[in-house]
């Protein structure tokens, strides 16, 4: 990072800052102005994009780019659009008993200038996706791109800058390598999304400033299939999850939990599926994404080579995996001290754990940190329910995999070590508004009855009223 990189930073957040200054509060007419300005460069870009997100990576799915990056975009703006201005109306709120006949309300206030740091896997949803989220609650927006997606930050920063000013939208990509200096801004909001050691970095930077954050950090997100359920359809979905994108998705199935009666017939049927949708080898197939980086590649191959030499078998699902497009790899005979039973795979690695008990599947996701997802397979409603009721996640898909998170009437986020805080949804434009209460007292309301001095009967009534009798047995403790 060149130090002109880092003033020309800040002189954008200040521009920012009084852009907003001057206009504080958009209408509803205006944000949804800004939201079809959005969806209309996405929609001229599409290609555009996916070309250039293939080149980022060095190969992805031109399909896959426009299913899950502009597709779900969209229909995040789309949903904004139709509800913002149902989400800018004031809400009623009832008073206090002692405070009847007076007005209490909650308003949604924009919070000014929101910092929203992407990640390199999903470069448009989750980049535009929180755009769209802090657009819709009246804010400006500053947008840090990954530096390793360079092509796809270039047509993002034209794409942008042809409808909005960057008092309004501004984009940052490699030439600010790093991220402290972004975050180190005053920000009224920030939007991380990237692994749970990044997100404690983030969080530590944004409380010099007071700056509240949005933290979508991933995690270990189990695939539980239970015994009622049929093996051939839990593994098409656990094999779709796991090889879309290559595995590198954070709410992708990072591990299944499998009778340990059905594990090998699991095993044949992810292997069968797989060959499916993508066929026997997967070096050249344009329907199938690479991993990112060799640097990645390396790190997804030490935790193979990590796990062979503990013991665990690896199955192959397809050839072609002496390159970045690396079929889905099985592994089976996983012990605790594995990396890849500790760590976040964020690739085309599925471990099969086998249970044996319905409780022993429970306890095995409940000792672990708390993933983003979780994944119940099941048509029985107790059994899901017991799952549901005694784990934690920061979502659920059950019988399939992450449809929980492109449905955006509801929140998407983490708990505990896979973030904290939500976006999409009401849910999204309430994490970026500031809901300030308001209220307003009846002209001829009596509130003076409650000035000193004190003990008037008005006031001896409340008291009496709302705490009733003290119980004059309570004495205070003996120091």
């Amino acid at each position: 990072m060149t130090v002109d990189a880092q003033a020309r930073i800040a002189e954008l957040f200040s521009e920012q800052r009084e852009a907003f200054d001057a206009q504080p509060y958009p209408s509803a007419q205006e944000r949804r102005q800004h939201l079809r300005a959005l969806k209309k460069q996405l929609a001229r870009y599409q290609d555009v994009l996916a070309d250039a997100i293939s080149q980022d990576f060095g190969g992805r799915s031109h399909a896959e780019s426009k299913m899950l990056d502009v597709l779900p975009t969209t229909l995040e703006i789309n949903h904004a659009i139709r509800h913002v201005a149902r989400w800018m109306k004031p809400s009623r709120r009832a008073t206090e008993l002692l405070f009847l006949s007076n007005s209490l309300r909650v308003t949604y206030q924009p919070k000014g200038v929101v910092g929203v740091i992407a990640t390199w896997n999903f470069p448009l949803y989750l980049s535009l996706g929180p755009l769209a989220a802090a657009l819709a609650a009246g804010n400006r927006v500053m947008l840090k791109m990954p530096e390793v997606t360079p092509a796809t930050n270039a047509v993002l920063r034209q794409m942008l800058g042809e409808v909005f000013s960057e008092d309004h939208v501004a984009l940052v990509g490699g030439e600010l390598a790093d991220p402290g200096a972004f975050t180190a801004l005053p920000f009224d909001h920030i939007v991380f999304t990237g692994s749970p050691a990044v997100g404690r970095i983030v969080m530590r930077q944004a409380a010099e400033n007071l700056t509240p954050v949005t933290l979508e950090l991933g995690g270990k997100s189990p695939a539980l299939v239970m015994r009622d359920y049929p093996i051939g359809e839990a593994a098409a979905r656990v094999a779709h999850g796991k090889a879309t994108n290559c595995g590198q998705i954070c709410v992708a199935p990072d591990y299944a939990l499998v009778p340990q009666e059905h594990v090998p017939e699991f095993v044949a049927k992810v292997k069968s599926a797989f060959q499916r949708m993508y066929g026997s080898q997967t070096t050249g197939n344009e329907e199938y994404t690479a991993i990112s980086s060799d640097r990645h590649a390396a790190r997804i191959r030490a935790l193979l080579d990590d796990a062979r030499a503990k013991g665990a078998t690896v199955t192959a699902c397809a050839a072609g995996d002496d390159g970045r497009q690396m079929p889905l790899q099985i592994v089976t005979g996983c012990t605790p001290d594995m990396a890849l039973m500790r760590e976040e795979i964020f690739g085309p690695v599925l471990p099969v754990v086998p249970y044996s008990t319905h409780e022993e599947a429970i306890e095995f996701i409940r000792s672990r940190p708390r993933p983003l997802a979780l994944y119940c397979f099941s048509h029985d409603a107790a059994a899901r329910a017991e799952v549901l009721r005694r784990t934690h996640s920061g979502g659920v898909t059950i019988n399939d995999w992450a449809w929980h998170v492109v449905n955006h009437d509801a929140p998407f986020g983490g708990i505990g070590n896979s973030g904290m805080g939500t976006y999409h949804g009401v849910e999204g434009f309430r994490e970026l508004s500031h809901a300030r209460t308001v209220f307003k007292r009846h002209r001829w309301f009596p509130i003076g009855l409650f000035y000193p001095p004190y003990g008037n009967f008005a006031q001896r009534l409340t008291m009496k009223l709302f705490l009733g009798e003290a119980d004059p047995a309570v004495r205070r403790p003996v120091r």
